[in-house]
């Protein structure tokens, strides 16, 4: 990957769950490395399925996903971790049954080493883990299985991480304490592509935006520019337009 190549370039990608009907229609996509970029939109635009394709859970049926300077589809999820993506779904995204710690062993079971220093720089990022390293998942906050389900994606120090609807179902503080752990993890060098229904406070962090609309980038640009832009505001943040 030369210096001047995105870390990840999505290329004119059609994409969807059953044959004949794509939800993606022709998107283009890139982050650069160390970038945080929000992808926004309604329900139904390809948010998710833009993750779930850009990490190999779904092929497309055309174009490129070019990670690292390699074309990426057609690999399985498993092959594209090991290239340095994370990814956090939605929902299921942690194994209730099991301990926080045991959750974390799970994140990193591709390499073969101790993982115990991985393990104390998670907990060093996540106190709160720390704490209930013994208790199951099942048995923690909603935003304390965020936290965990993040935690467990960084065992493998991902160059980029994908989150999907991170703030989904959870109460204002502790959206507030999540968007800072997202923040965080980015000052720290990970570059995130967050997939968020909160689309004003996604793009009141990222470093530039994409806005989804029928499976199709519509907008895309910084992320202030996009908060300030009318037609954005009218039809995705709910922005009375002016008369």
């Amino acid at each position: 990957m030369s210096a001047s190549s995105p870390l990840l370039e999505v290329q004119d990608v059609y994409a969807g769950y059953v044959k004949d009907l794509d939800i993606l229609q022709g998107i283009n996509f890139r982050i650069e490395p160390g970038e945080l970029v929000a992808v926004i939109g309604p329900n139904g635009a390809g948010k998710s399925t833009l993750a779930k394709t850009i990490f190999g859970l779904l092929t497309p049926h055309q174009g490129r996903i070019v990670f690292q300077g390699q074309n990426i589809v057609g690999l399985k999820s498993d092959q594209i971790v090991q290239r340095g993506m994370g990814y956090v779904p939605q929902i299921s995204n942690v194994f209730r049954s099991l301990t926080v710690e045991e959750n974390l062993e799970m994140g990193a079971f591709v390499l073969n080493q101790p993982l115990q220093s991985l393990k104390e720089s998670v907990f060093s990022r996540f106190p709160r883990l720390a704490d209930r390293r013994k208790q199951r998942a099942g048995t923690l906050s909603g935003g304390e299985r965020q936290m965990l389900a993040m935690g467990k994606a960084l065992m493998l120090k991902p160059s980029l991480l994908l989150l999907d609807e991170p703030s989904a179902a959870l109460s204002p503080i502790l959206v507030n304490s999540v968007f800072e752990q997202i923040r965080e993890i980015n000052r720290n060098g990970t570059a995130i592509v967050l997939v968020e229904q909160n689309a004003r406070k996604a793009l009141e962090m990222a470093d530039r935006g994409y806005v989804l609309e029928a499976g199709r980038d519509r907008f895309e640009g910084r992320g202030i520019d996009l908060l300030n832009d009318p037609k954005v505001g009218e039809l995705y943040l709910g922005v009375a337009k002016a008369h």
